[in-house]
């Protein structure tokens, strides 16, 4: 009975697009080539946002390679674009931004890296993203690799800057889904 809800009486087994979850607030950060992104520069098509830093040699790297992969499939090559922003801007400036990307072989000019006010960015991310960041958290819960305790989630915002779904970074099935995601919104 489930199959048949799914499949023929909802679209012959089409995929509805993800529902909206959340609206972003406006913002406006610093891209690695010095130029100032607001929430409005990221309108008009779909994007996928993850919180790194560059000092961190644990989680970060490893959601870099899962962007650059999304960036590979398929599905998205077309229509993706990425966002990545900083939860350690202290030390993060656009300059360092740049390298970290360049030492990833990331050449592609739409794929953002957002540097701003400390402040604004755990705001943003915490209130507008809907996800955790302490800069500050237990000794027992960190490590000397990743000092900054953040999200690991992908995000993925529609063109209208709404959040339309979540998926764990380090999940390569969660990547397909998003991929598939990605492709029924605009």
């Amino acid at each position: 009975m489930a199959a048949l809800l799914a499949g023929r009486w909802a679209g012959e087994g089409r995929r509805q697009p993800p529902p909206v979850l959340a609206e972003l607030p406006d913002f406006a950060l610093v891209n690695r080539d010095g130029r100032s992104v607001a929430l409005a520069d990221l309108g008009g098509r779909p994007w996928v946002a993850g919180f790194i830093f560059t000092r961190c040699a644990l989680a970060c790297p490893r959601l870099t390679a899962q962007m650059i992969r999304l960036g590979a499939t398929r599905a998205a090559a077309a229509r993706v674009r990425r966002v990545s922003i900083t939860v350690d801007p202290e030390h993060d400036t656009p300059e360092v931004l740049e390298a970290y990307a360049a030492a990833h072989g990331i050449e592609d000019p739409e794929w953002l890296f957002l540097t701003g006010e400390r402040e604004r960015i755990y705001e943003l991310a915490t209130s507008g993203f809907k996800l955790a960041v302490d800069d500050a958290p237990p000794p027992e819960l960190v490590s000397p690799q990743e000092p900054i305790l953040h999200s690991t989630r992908l995000v993925l915002v529609d063109g209208r800057g709404r959040i339309r779904g979540y998926y764990d970074g380090f999940r390569g099935e969660e990547l397909q889904r998003l991929a598939a995601d990605l492709a029924l919104i605009r």
